[in-house]
């Protein structure tokens, strides 16, 4: 059968001569792996198409859906929204793949999440269009956010004080240094409450972080990751985007 959806590109492999096998995470299906002929053919009707499979394009898509099949096909394809910075924007493009191989290591299942679908698709399109303050901050906010979504958001109690521990092995912050090693405390502990208080991508202009900062936060929500989900592995876009977000 046939089916309309809205799908984000995670990935694209090339198949055969004029082919691609792209894994897509859909509106209607969750993740699926759908091939796509004749998008690198060199003819004038063809031109641009492969374009459209690259990581993190947002598309509108006519898909066949066989639940008994694991390769799908698409029938047409379109832009949902075409980007005007991500792509050429070098901060902003690896700030993306970021979030793309975030979302590779999580997104498992084929399972329709509308909620989770349209948290990602705006997500990418706060980028898109952010300046340079909130840019710097995006891949800490979408990390913690995007926790919700798999059962172990971090748990943030408004009100406590500010020299806080947060155990990222339950998930939670406290005043007493766990047994173990895996926590942040003091400002790496404040500055990740102030950024799941944010609803906002553009709230993040106000957390005002420099490069070392940022290093070291980043590397702790990969940590966190790494506890919750299994054969979670590491980011191999992490060291770039560190090395970037100066």
């Amino acid at each position: 059968m046939l089916h309309n959806t809205k799908g984000i590109v995670l990935r694209s492999v090339k198949y055969g001569e004029t082919s691609v096998i792209v894994n897509v995470y859909t509106e209607l299906f969750g993740i699926q792996s759908y091939l796509v002929n004749g998008v690198r053919k060199t003819t004038k009707r063809s031109t641009g198409s492969a374009a459209a499979f690259q990581p993190a394009a947002l598309l509108e898509l006519v898909v066949y859906h066989n639940e008994l099949k694991q390769l799908q096909r698409i029938r047409e394809f379109k832009w949902s929204y075409l980007y005007q910075h991500l792509f050429f924007d070098v901060k902003k493009n690896a700030v993306s793949m970021y979030m793309v191989e975030l979302l590779q290591k999580c997104l498992k299942q084929p399972e329709q999440n509308e909620a989770l679908f349209a948290f990602i698709e705006d997500a990418f399109i706060h980028l898109d269009k952010a300046d340079d303050a909130v840019v710097g901050n995006f891949p800490l906010f979408f990390a913690l956010h995007l926790t919700v979504f798999f059962g172990f958001r971090i748990e943030d109690v408004p009100g406590e004080s500010r020299n806080k521990i947060l155990d990222l092995q339950e998930g939670m912050f406290t005043s007493v240094h766990p047994s173990h090693s895996y926590y942040i405390e003091g400002m790496l502990a404040e500055i990740t409450s102030q950024i799941l208080r944010a609803m906002q991508p553009g709230e993040l202009s106000q957390v005002k972080l420099n490069q070392s900062t940022r290093r070291l936060l980043l590397q702790a929500y990969e940590d966190y990751y790494r506890l919750h989900l299994p054969e979670f592995g590491r980011l191999k876009s992490l060291p770039v985007l560190q090395e970037l977000l100066s």
